[in-house]
């Protein structure tokens, strides 16, 4: 319900909606009070109001509070660049002056999608304005990083090392190898995801909280060997509702450290495992919309540039047909 008064939802009627925070951080690191009886969002706000009315948006939109966070922070930068401005006044030379502040093309990409965000909600929900400023601006190309799969031999020497390390490690180093499984997605698992009616043809389900991720869940089919692994960590760890109660900075150490004991020195990541597992797929033929689907991957452009990496490293080497031949 409205607030005739001021435009606000009502509090009392929906129990879903937040109380937003009383301190916000403002753009020069500092928290400072919110200003007092935040009126509604009109096309001549100032940028701390808009940012204020932004920031109930994105929460209630249930975004990642780092995400949030991320974007009001770059927000209070473009604040503190072009100084408080009505919205309807910023134009498209404030945001090359804000942009032209950062000082990586890595910096520049997020203040825009921060920007670009902001502009679009004002212009396309909020209906505040006509116009957005961000709209003749295109994020800097940021090359995607080759992978660097395991090898056949590092594979399984990984997942003998996994096995003697602890019965979480083997399970969780498999399920990201053997079945593509991110990070997050490692850690997100729950006991009533995994399915071992049939032990010799387990199911992984991968399930978001957040409906806005709906999209990248999905069914997957393991082998009895992850039967095995998993009946070993659950008769140690006995775990009813989260599986693997862990930091994501510590799956990377517990990575680095299996990887160490197995005998390989390059760098090893979770990434690393769930790229090897899809040059894999791709190697049994795979195709570009299935692996797509396999590793939960929205279907945009960067998402299908990441997915042809893999179907190139997975094809024959450019000269086999040459060495053929002689």
């Amino acid at each position: 319900m409205q607030d005739e008064r001021n435009g606000q939802a009502s509090q009392t009627d929906d129990p879903a909606v937040t109380q937003p925070p009383l301190f916000d951080l403002s753009s020069n690191g500092a928290f400072g009070p919110r200003i007092s009886g935040v009126g509604p969002l009109t096309p001549t706000s100032q940028l701390p109001v808009a940012r204020f009315w932004y920031r109930r948006h994105l929460e209630q939109s249930q975004h990642p509070k780092n995400t949030v966070e991320s974007y009001l922070y770059d927000l209070s930068v473009l604040e503190q660049t072009i100084g408080l401005k009505p919205i309807n006044t910023i134009t498209a030379r404030d945001i090359a002056h804000y942009l032209g502040e950062s000082n990586t093309r890595s910096t520049r990409k997020r203040r825009l999608t921060s920007a670009s965000g902001f502009f679009k909600w004002l212009v396309h929900t909020a209906r505040m304005l006509d116009d957005d400023p961000t709209a003749s601006f295109y994020p800097d190309h940021i090359p995607l990083k080759t992978p660097r799969p395991l090898f056949e031999a590092e594979q399984d020497a990984l997942l003998t090392a996994a096995r003697n390390d602890s019965t979480r490690a083997a399970a969780m180093v498999w399920l990201m190898l053997r079945l593509g499984l991110s990070r997050g997605e490692v850690l997100g698992l729950r006991a009533d995801h995994i399915d071992i009616a049939d032990p010799s043809q387990p199911v992984v389900y991968v399930f978001y909280d957040n409906p806005r991720w709906s999209g990248k869940e999905r069914k997957l089919e393991a082998s009895s060997d992850f039967t095995d692994l998993y009946l070993a960590f659950q008769a140690e760890h006995h775990a009813t509702g989260q599986l693997f109660e862990l930091l994501p900075q510590s799956v990377n150490k517990l990575v680095e450290r299996v990887a160490r004991a197995a005998g390989i020195t390059r760098q090893i990541s979770p990434q690393t495992l769930r790229d090897t597992w899809a040059v894999e797929q791709a190697r049994a033929g795979a195709t570009e919309e299935q692996l797509l689907a396999m590793l939960g991957l929205a279907d945009d452009s960067r998402n299908r540039m990441s997915v042809r990496r893999y179907l190139k490293l997975a094809a024959p080497p450019v000269n086999s047909d040459a060495q053929a031949r002689h």
